[in-house]
């Protein structure tokens, strides 16, 4: 036996004496997980020799926080760090979070919205994640459904699935900007669909979609009796033409969960905290026990930490707005190199340019390759022989394209791009 283990026949002998057995549905969500997707392509790159001295470009995350042009701004740090040295944030928060905190959330928000949101209409989260987590436990019900976006950011069928509901997918169209397949929509829903996932701007596809086409959406989902989740964590990070119109606009039209968070526009995600807000002026989830259900898990559930929750007043009112522009301009920047370097790898199309997020969603032609089974097996090859981490579409319910990620420092995306193209002409037919 190597390395302590135990033969296959003695292990099974061994797990059989304990009455647990692991969650299947737990065990094959892994395959819904952009970490756990990185981490099978990154490993083939671990397993050998380290490359040397070579950097590894990743270009497969949405954290750029390790990059000196995407440092958060001073005027964040300092609120978190006097509401620590308060010394008054030290015990635990109520379950919706504190008052000052939502009440500053609300304002924020309102700003971009036809009617006032109040502190009752925030519920503070640890990150966006949590938030798509309580939102999928408060909605599942026996026989339920939710449409989620294809592509998509899994986690919201992850969450879905492993609370027990059905997903389906509706089609976001590349020749159209991404938009939603309404005929799609229809086509898909039926008396159990509870609602549909709208990600704006876009992740994975850099999408910001017009007033016109939200509005369509609440109106298929009025006429659909089903409500709108609204993934909008990368809100106000838009550099084309469209300009951000929150989902919430249309909350009179049908009503609208808004998740949210300060880890992308402030480029803290590990600071965790997000938030579910009910767009709802016309108060259908009151009426329908939405609320009921929301405030009931909050009270089974982990909080964000209270001294990031007592920072958020100081944070949000102190953050100029010079911070915002100077991000809004070097993602700018770096999708305008990604896009014009990408133009000149022929196994490679792009639909659309970005106009928002920090991903740009790419098409892979393996006809020009040789070697390449799949979108994995390219990603897991490239990280191997070049150190650049891109991720693979299968990650994102899109098979045989890439999401690649122009949120890093300009000098390491265009070191990254012509090692793509060097790794692309290297496997050339």
């Amino acid at each position: 036996m190597e390395n302590g283990a135990a033969p296959a026949p003695a292990a099974a002998a061994a797990a059989a004496a304990w009455n647990f057995e692991p969650n299947g549905t737990l065990l094959g969500l892994r395959a819904l997980s952009v970490r756990a997707v990185l981490d099978r392509v990154k490993a083939g790159m671990m397993a050998g020799d380290g490359g040397g001295c070579r950097e590894v470009i990743p270009m497969g995350h949405g954290d750029p926080s390790a990059f000196p042009c995407f440092r958060t701004t001073p005027d964040a740090v300092d609120a978190v760090a006097a509401a620590l040295r308060s010394g008054e944030l030290n015990s635990y928060s109520p379950g919706a979070g504190l008052e000052p905190a939502r009440r500053s959330i609300a304002r924020y928000l309102s700003t971009d919205l036809p009617y006032e949101l109040s502190a009752d209409d925030v519920y503070l989260t640890s990150g966006c994640s949590q938030a798509i987590e309580i939102i999928c436990s408060v909605l599942a019900r026996p026989g339920a459904n939710i449409l989620c976006p294809r592509p998509g950011y899994l986690f919201h069928e992850a969450r879905a699935v492993f609370n027990g509901m059905d997903v389906r997918y509706f089609d976001l169209l590349p020749e159209s900007g991404w938009e939603v397949d309404l005929d799609g929509v229809q086509a898909i829903a039926d008396k159990n669909t509870v609602a549909m996932v709208i990600i704006n701007p876009g992740n994975p596809c850099g999408n910001v979609y017009s007033y016109e086409h939200l509005a369509k959406v609440a109106d298929i989902a009025r006429k659909l009796g089903i409500f709108v989740v609204a993934d909008e964590v990368y809100a106000h990070l838009t550099f084309g033409q469209n300009k951000f119109v929150p989902m919430g606009v249309f909350g009179s039209v049908a009503p609208v969960l808004t998740l949210g968070s300060i880890s992308k526009r402030w480029v803290v995600p590990g600071w965790r905290l997000g938030w579910i807000v009910t767009s709802d002026p016309n108060g259908v989830f009151r009426k329908t026990k939405l609320v009921e259900s929301l405030k009931s898990y909050l009270d089974i559930s982990a909080d964000p930490a209270t001294f990031i929750q007592g920072a958020i007043p100081q944070l949000i009112e102190n953050t100029k707005e010079e911070f915002f522009e100077k991000t809004v301009d070097v993602l700018r920047q770096t999708i305008d190199l990604c896009w014009e370097k990408l133009k000149g790898i022929n196994c490679i199309t792009c639909p659309s340019k970005p106009e928002g997020s920090m991903f740009v969603m790419v098409k892979l032609d393996l006809s020009c390759l040789q070697g390449i089974k799949d979108d994995m097996d390219f990603c897991c090859q490239l990280a191997k022989e070049e150190f650049v981490v891109l991720l693979p579409g299968c990650a994102l319910g899109y098979k045989n394209w890439l999401r690649i990620t122009f949120a890093i420092e300009p000098s390491s995306l265009e070191d990254g791009i012509d090692r793509l193209k060097s790794f692309c002409l290297r496997h050339s037919k």
